[in-house]
């Protein structure tokens, strides 16, 4: 019996940590807004070139509906999502071919599914701080001719998605 109630009350917190994470908050930027220029989506998630000059190519994959963490997807639904992430990375690598791609998950200010897909550079204003971080330089800008040639070349790498 004692087994029984502590399975019972696990279902129970399980459901209640999926509905308070599924729960939207009055105004979510993900939600109300697409997060960037749209390079490609589905029915579970999208991919947006963020609009940052000092860093072309970097792209956010963001989760369709109103999630906060990872965990609370479905197991088909997080391999589709890890799926987008990496070809997204593999995207950028073979358009920017950068030094290294930094992958973040943090949802602290937006606490709704998305990842960070960030092309660095050795020269780039924060390398190696995070993006988020300390510039340790002034930094290179991308201009709007190049960023809408990228947003193209990423568009065709993207293409075999689906």
């Amino acid at each position: 019996m004692r087994r029984q109630n502590e399975r019972a009350t696990d279902d129970i917190s399980q459901r209640t940590l999926i509905a308070a994470s599924t729960a939207k908050p009055a105004v979510c930027d993900l939600c109300s807004h697409d997060g960037g220029k749209i390079i490609w989506r589905d029915d579970r998630c999208r991919v947006v070139l963020v609009a940052d000059a000092g860093y072309a190519g970097f792209c956010r994959v963001i989760w369709q509906a109103h999630i906060k963490e990872m965990t609370d997807l479905g197991e088909a639904d997080r391999q589709h999502c890890m799926r987008v992430v990496l070809a997204v990375e593999c995207a950028i690598r073979s358009v920017l071919n950068p030094h290294k791609i930094n992958l973040a998950s943090l949802g602290n200010m937006t606490p709704h599914v998305h990842w960070h897909i960030i092309p660095r550079d050795v020269d780039d204003a924060h390398f190696p701080n995070p993006v988020w971080g300390e510039k340790m330089r002034p930094g290179h800008t991308t201009t709007t001719e190049a960023g809408c040639a990228l947003v193209e070349r990423l568009k065709a790498a993207l293409a075999q998605l689906r």
